[in-house]
């Protein structure tokens, strides 16, 4: 990939189509895994993508989320949709391809690529921001290229 920079008042990147085909598959996971959210109590990417809101009350936290986790958890899956459709060029090329993301949409991948992050990292065991990573696992390569694209989209944002 090569990193995010701006351009007039959009933000553009190129990616490889490997690199955009990962990207999608790992964004349909999340919108899927969006979709499939009333596992939280058992899934611990899920409960860190929709945590609780009162962590010492079991009542208010069920009665919190039963007005908001369909809400975010859809807003968490359309981000996810807007990476998937922006980087479907490049995924079906043979070629690296450039990625056009608007400032609207930058903030959907920002979030999303969050969400990634985070889901990936209840899947490694990484629970805090000093953890040591699980390297010579398969989802450590990812984790680390998406902190890199995130980073180089954030860079170009401010």
């Amino acid at each position: 990939m090569k990193a995010f920079a701006r351009k007039g008042a959009t933000y553009v990147a190129t990616f490889t189509p490997d690199e955009a085909q990962l990207l999608q598959q790992l964004c349909l996971q999340i919108a899927e895994l969006m979709g499939a959210h009333a596992d939280y109590t058992n899934d611990t990417a899920v409960s860190r993508l929709l945590p609780d809101a009162y962590r010492d009350d079991d009542e208010a936290a069920a009665e919190f989320r039963r007005f908001t986790a369909d809400d975010l958890a859809g807003r968490k899956a359309a981000n996810a949709r807007v990476v998937v459709d922006a980087v479907a060029e490049a995924a079906a090329g043979s070629a690296p391809a450039k990625v056009v993301v608007g400032a609207l949409e930058a903030q959907a991948w920002i979030r999303s690529l969050t969400d990634i992050r985070l889901t990936l990292a209840a899947r490694l065991g990484i629970e805090t921001d000093d953890a040591p990573l699980p390297f010579g696992e398969p989802l450590v390569d990812a984790y680390l290229w998406l902190g890199y694209v995130q980073e180089s989209l954030v860079r170009v944002l401010r």
